[in-house]
């Protein structure tokens, strides 16, 4: 039987269908012996569906560059693989 950390690093390919057969099986007998993990699949299964029938909402004018910009300069102080 799979680990509950097991099942969390396989959810979101679980929920993209994008898991062998053998894997999804493991997944949705752990998934019904432990209810704590249940739960969570359960509520991101249910967040990805709310948020699948939305609209995205337009960034405010002179938002995105203000962002890319912020991106730019955290890169510039603090490049990925230098932590």
């Amino acid at each position: 039987m799979l680990t509950c950390s097991e099942v969390l690093a396989e959810l979101s390919n679980y929920l993209d269908n994008e898991v062998s057969a053998e894997l999804r099986q493991g997944l949705e007998e752990h998934l019904k012996d432990c209810p704590n993990c249940w739960v969570l699949f359960d509520t991101t299964r249910k967040t990805i569906q709310i948020f699948r029938g939305t609209e995205p909402y337009p960034l405010p004018e002179g938002l995105h560059d203000k962002l890319q910009e912020a991106l730019r300069k955290r890169m510039e102080q603090d490049p990925p693989g230098q932590n």
